[in-house]
């Protein structure tokens, strides 16, 4: 109910054409914004590539986003070297911490799904911290996020991190201004730290515009499966876009070093956002591909000696499908 109210209150019943839901993308398009898009586009042979059953497809749709072919395909080979990335890491003990920021709905979680979809949980894990206890408030800042640093043969893709003190924390009020800057003081010197000890660092800002962060929120307001990830928090945070801009440009200043620099992925286009962050992961870790080769099965001996209780002593799952 909150969460209607709220929805009523900040955002009146659209009027720009771009919000309009039974407009499409392409019909939304002015002329000189498809004049635009033919620019930006990339010369007319690098348009088309070749499909896993080798015939010739379109890589963009009219409106210049990716097609749906295209960007699985690539997904598929960019997840290919995601897996041979984890046997490398397992065989060579290296230690990686992935750090996913950026405003609500900017894609964050869209990226770590699909580096986790076709990866082993024991080797890449995520970790999504709640809300302080009243304990953790009493600790070392970093202490509740050291806890969850990989060890070797670990990567670790953090959804949020300890920078949730220079935005969500410092904008809504939550740590005070001594603590603010006692972060942006320490968080260097933390990371540095980590670097020394063998991690390695990357660092993810997802940016998205203010208008497809409202279109994205408008979608999860309507759609029952997606509600959950909408809350008055988020709504807030949205009321409150020049404070999380300046609170962002000031944490990218302290903390953007050479040493653990700041990515910057453009976000409005998801799928674009995807395939850019994963291949740039791959291209800051070096690893070698010793992919097993494939296994053949062995036949299986015939075994006797064993009768299978009958099945109504046994509690089935109905089978209503």
């Amino acid at each position: 109910f909150l969460v209607r109210v709220a929805l009523t209150h900040l955002w009146p019943s659209p009027q720009r054409p771009d919000l309009v839901q039974s407009l499409s993308e392409e019909e939304a398009m002015t002329e000189n914004e498809k004049r635009d898009l033919e620019t930006t586009l990339p010369p007319e042979e690098e348009r088309y590539y070749l499909s896993t059953s080798g015939k010739r497809r379109k890589k963009y749709r009219k409106n210049g986003k990716l097609t749906e072919g295209y960007y699985l395909q690539e997904l598929g080979q960019l997840q290919e070297e995601l897996v041979k990335l984890q046997y490398w890491i397992k065989e060579t003990g290296l230690k990686v911490a992935i750090l996913f920021e950026g405003r609500d709905a900017a894609g964050k979680g869209g990226v770590i799904k699909r580096i986790t979809e076709r990866t082993s949980p024991r080797v890449i894990r995520v970790v999504a911290l709640g809300i302080p206890t009243e304990r953790e408030k009493t600790q070392w800042y970093f202490e509740r996020w050291s806890t969850h640093l990989p060890a070797a043969g670990e990567m670790v893709l953090f959804d949020r991190s300890w920078y949730t003190r220079a935005i969500t924390e410092h904008v809504m009020g939550f740590c005070t201004e001594k603590e603010y800057r006692e972060f942006l003081r320490s968080c260097p010197q933390f990371e540095r730290m980590l670097i020394r000890s063998g991690i390695i660092l990357l660092k993810y800002w997802f940016s998205v515009s203010d208008e497809e962060q409202e279109r994205r929120f408008r979608q999860r307001a309507t759609d029952p499966k997606r509600r959950w990830k909408l809350s008055p928090m988020d709504l807030e945070s949205w009321n409150r876009w020049l404070d999380y801009s300046k609170a962002k440009d000031r944490m990218m200043e302290y903390t953007d070093i050479k040493h653990s620099p700041w990515y910057v992925v453009p976000s409005d286009d998801k799928k674009r956002a995807r395939l850019n962050c994963i291949s740039h992961i791959l291209s800051q870790i070096p690893y070698e591909d010793i992919l097993p080769p494939p296994i053949e099965l062995p036949c299986r001996e015939y075994q006797t000696g064993y009768i299978r209780p009958p099945f109504d002593e046994q509690t089935f799952v109905p089978d209503i499908y």
